[in-house]
């Protein structure tokens, strides 16, 4: 039961990473080179390939939101998605250091969304294995999704790459919104508690 809850909130969640791949590189980061969308739209979700825990016996939350997550896996995951993109990709132009740019992009993004909300990460890991918690936005927030779904797919019909800048940075200033409403309904809390 605990698994199938949790496949559908990741899937849930993921699209809001995959719509901010997508929404990057509709902003103009696919042009930097072959196959950069796709890179942009895999590195958003890959660290989030710690899933795959389910698969054993392992208790999901010794795992989850860790090894993947932390600051080891934010410096190596990138390389080695730009090194399988540029293998695969080679005939068809793609260059590894564009690709690790883009991968960087798209997993630093993921790990950034994933510390802004309530379920948190641990960022130390393999160092430290605390929770990091944002508690500001959402897993699933449908605002983000509505309106990087819109740019993205503006900029698809339109072939600009304007409509996809505009809904980055809407997103962008409501989840700042959100992270100082989330830090003074704390502050309030803690003088009312006082």
């Amino acid at each position: 039961r605990e698994s199938v809850a949790y496949i559908h909130n990741l899937a849930v969640d993921n699209l809001c990473h995959t719509l901010v791949g997508a929404a990057c590189g509709e902003a103009g980061l696919k042009r930097r080179t072959a196959l950069g969308s796709m890179t942009l739209m895999i590195a958003a979700n890959l660290p989030d390939i710690d899933v795959l825990v389910f698969a054993t016996g392992m208790p999901s939350v010794a795992f989850r939101r860790g090894w993947t997550h932390g600051v080891v896996a934010q410096v190596l995951l990138p390389v080695a998605l730009a090194a399988v993109v540029a293998m695969v990709g080679r005939r068809r132009g793609a260059r590894f250091a564009p690709l690790l740019l883009l991968s960087y992009v798209g997993v630093l993004s993921h790990v950034a969304l994933d510390l802004l909300n309530n379920y948190g990460v641990r960022l130390l890991m393999p160092f430290s294995s605390r929770w990091f918690y944002g508690d500001a936005v959402f897993i699933v927030d449908l605002w983000i999704w509505l309106v990087l779904g819109v740019g993205v797919w503006r900029s698809l019909v339109r072939g600009s790459t304007r409509p996809a800048r505009r809904a980055l940075a809407i997103a962008a200033v409501y989840i700042l919104a959100m992270v100082v409403s989330a830090g003074l309904a704390r502050s309030i809390v803690a003088d009312e508690w006082q």
